[in-house]
């Protein structure tokens, strides 16, 4: 039933947001759909602000003594004061618009949404973005429930962006800003719970999640640069009840600012909303059955505050924000604030702009991570930010050079436990370097998220995907998603000290692996062994990495080996060793026989050279860092030569992405067998600067002698 005068609004404050607040009040009023009764404030902006004719009293109790009894209460104040305004206003009777986020806690969300069903109440919070029309549009592009194939295929995953810029300044503005705790109460004031809130709250909605028990597996990871308590630079990665991955990777130390936006990754393509300007960019795969070209379309918004006048007046059916929606939002929250201190950025990671009030520290390469932990489902540590935590990781492998008394580090041994499930997670070698530093593998990068460093891999084993990414299959005849990613664990390691690895300067590494189907069940064991010793050769700075392992089946029967070239894809028959380069420049590939990408690929050699200039490397998070004294900047020139007596092709990619990989099932499945285990060893020279190719022929020779 309408009702018969407009609704009667009382505004908690006056300042800050709430300035915003007024210049909506003032629309509403001209719409004839509300009178605002009262602003609550304890610094008056004046009339020029507020209104000439708007009283202004210090508390809501002030408001009730007057005799005002609002429709609506507005609750624009700072987080710490939500939860007990939002209290007091329904003691009102009224019905209450409260600003993100909604609480300080979830204890507190918890009693207030009590309180609003008890009091039959209704609860509108200010996600703003909530009230886009593009959502109904993502809702149009995504396959719905009814088996019918959208543009993009079904929901796999949904990432939040945000690089903004923030001065001292912001944060000098208000006792609570940059705090997690004042003087005792809950404050909150991090990256993720208030300035880019609306990524976070705006990838739950897409991704479904709107019940506090519709989030689960959530990890953060909070660091700051600025001097302050609370976050700044963050990233949280979650799983809903229905399975879908949600990444937020949010800062406001980035080089400059840009509109945050939302990711949406379907089965057939994705969409990208940038939420402050409601515009939705769908690009789906090209090589989907249905086909279509992309588009970019900008659409119109409902006002949160209109929408709740709107319900109250039967206008509208329902609310767009209620408060019973953004419990996914508070266990978020709750992470966050229950979470170790924020970790300070060190200062030889942080440059700063501006001075004054307007100077702003910037993380190097930030936007590069927040790219790759986005597309990755990954984490600022997983991707090996410098200034993160270290990812898990089982040791380091070491060797002493010739005439030095220190070993020196030449790759670090990650256990693949932090990798998403969809880049098949697996251990692997990360950072490996020369022995002057120059960092050569790359691990999570954007064109292909799932190749990690230097690993063991196949896309087919028994239909199990241990790759990573889409599938290729025969009947499709193309790369789809599907739900067959395994994973491989580490069941026993250890590093063994015998004396010819001390006779060698060198490490070795043994370990047994298991790989397990996306079904749970043990499908290969695996036992590996890899070895670090510098090279024997006076002419030449650098170290051998041995590298061999043998695939048996985990049960009694025999177990195909497979990969897109034994599923039909020409020329894709990668799997089994696999090392993923970071961007090179003037790279130059060789066999014995042949020169070039196109040359290489596909032909069975006694070994491949690869010698390239690392330094263009700058789009790498650890390009250019100083951090690791003695991995020196990461940069430089290389050369590495892969060596194998096995009879399997070798995989060459350089001018899509580079990596080089012995492929084990080129095109037809190899079978490994009971009692007749698959066996596969890779010798590869990792040399400092451009060697020459007569000596790489000669270092060659001495390997293959020895």
């Amino acid at each position: 039933m309408a009702e018969k005068q407009p609704a009667g609004v009382v505004l908690v404050g006056l300042n800050g947001f709430g300035r915003q607040h007024l210049i909506n009040i003032e629309r509403l009023v001209g719409l004839g759909k509300m009178r605002l009764l009262a602003g609550v404030d304890f610094n008056d902006p004046g009339p020029e602000v507020r209104g000439a004719h708007t009283p202004v009293f210090a508390s809501l109790d002030d408001v009730s003594a007057a005799g005002i009894t609002p429709d609506i209460v507005i609750v624009s104040t700072p987080i710490s004061t939500h939860h007990d305004l939002g209290l007091r206003a329904l003691e009102f009777g009224a019905d209450l618009y409260l600003e993100k986020p909604p609480t300080a806690t979830l204890e507190q969300y918890e009693s207030l949404l009590a309180a609003a069903t008890a009091a039959g109440a209704r609860v509108q919070v200010g996600f703003q973005s909530i009230g886009s029309h593009a959502l109904d549009e993502i809702s149009e592009v995504l396959s719905p429930a009814d088996g019918s194939e959208g543009p993009i295929g079904t929901l796999r995953s949904v990432g939040a962006s945000g690089t903004w810029v923030r001065t001292r300044g912001y944060y000098d503005r208000a006792p609570w800003a940059g705090r997690r705790v004042l003087d005792g109460v809950q404050v909150v004031d991090g990256v993720a719970t208030n300035p880019l809130a609306h990524a976070v709250q705006t990838a739950l909605h897409i991704a479904g999640a709107r019940a506090s028990d519709d989030v689960v597996d959530l990890a953060t990871e909070l660091h700051h640069a600025h001097r302050i308590e609370a976050d700044d630079t963050t990233s949280i990665r979650l799983t809903t009840a229905g399975g879908v991955d949600v990444t937020c990777a949010l800062t406001v130390c980035a080089t400059e600012q840009h509109d945050p936006w939302i990711t949406v990754y379907g089965t057939e393509g994705h969409a990208v909303l940038y939420y402050t300007r409601d515009e939705l960019v769908v690009t789906p795969n090209p090589d989907a059955p249905a086909g279509g070209s992309g588009s970019r379309s900008t659409f119109g918004r409902t006002n949160l505050l209109e929408n709740l006048i709107d319900v109250r007046a039967g206008a509208a059916d329902t609310l767009l924000s209620p408060l019973e929606s953004t419990g996914a939002f508070m266990r978020v929250l709750e992470a966050v604030r229950t979470a170790a201190d924020p970790a300070q950025i060190r200062p030889e990671h942080v440059t700063f702009a501006g001075e004054g009030e307007d100077e702003r520290p910037i993380v190097p390469h930030i936007e590069n991570l927040i790219d790759r932990a986005v597309k990755g489902s990954s984490t600022f540590s997983s991707l090996g930010a410098p200034w993160a935590a270290a990812p898990a990781v089982s040791g380091t492998l070491a060797v002493t050079p010739a005439g030095s008394a220190a070993p020196v580090p030449v790759a670090d041994l990650r256990t693949g436990e932090d990798i998403s499930a969809a880049n098949g997670p697996r251990p692997f070698l990360d950072r490996v370097r020369t022995l002057s530093g120059v960092v050569v593998t790359d691990q999570q990068p954007l064109d292909h998220t799932w190749h990690l460093g230097v690993s063991v891999a196949l896309q087919d084993v028994e239909g199990c995907n241990f790759w990573g990414g889409r599938t290729y299959t025969r009947d499709a005849g193309r790369y789809v998603w599907r739900a067959d990613h395994g994973r491989i664990r580490t069941l026993s390691e250890s590093v063994i000290h015998d004396a010819e690895a001390e006779s060698t300067c060198g490490q070795r590494l043994r370990a047994r692996l298991e790989w397990t189907g996306y079904d749970g069940a043990a499908l290969l064991t695996e036992d590996r062994q890899v070895s670090a010793r510098p090279v024997a050769d006076v002419g030449a700075n650098g170290w051998e990495l041995d590298f061999s392992f043998s695939l048996a089946p985990a049960g009694n029967r025999p177990v195909a080996l497979g990969s897109p070239g034994s599923n039909g894809r020409p020329g894709g028959g990668y799997g089994g060793f696999f090392w993923r380069l970071p961007a090179v420049a003037d790279a130059r590939i060789y066999t014995a026989e042949a020169e070039g990408e196109e040359a290489v690929h596909g032909t069975v050699s006694d070994w491949v050279a690869v010698s390239a200039d690392f330094a263009s490397n700058d789009g790498h998070p650890l390009a250019g860092t100083d951090a690791q004294p003695e991995t020196g900047s990461g940069r430089g020139p290389a050369t590495l030569v892969f060596v194998s007596a096995d009879p399997d092709p070798w995989f060459v990619r350089c001018a899509g992405y580079p990596g080089i990989g012995a492929s084990l099932a080129w095109d037809e499945p190899a079978v490994t067998r009971p009692g007749s285990p698959v066996r596969r060893r890779v010798r590869t020279l990792v040399l400092d600067g451009i060697v020459p190719r007569e000596r790489v022929e000669a270092l060659v020779s001495s390997l293959v002698s020895a």
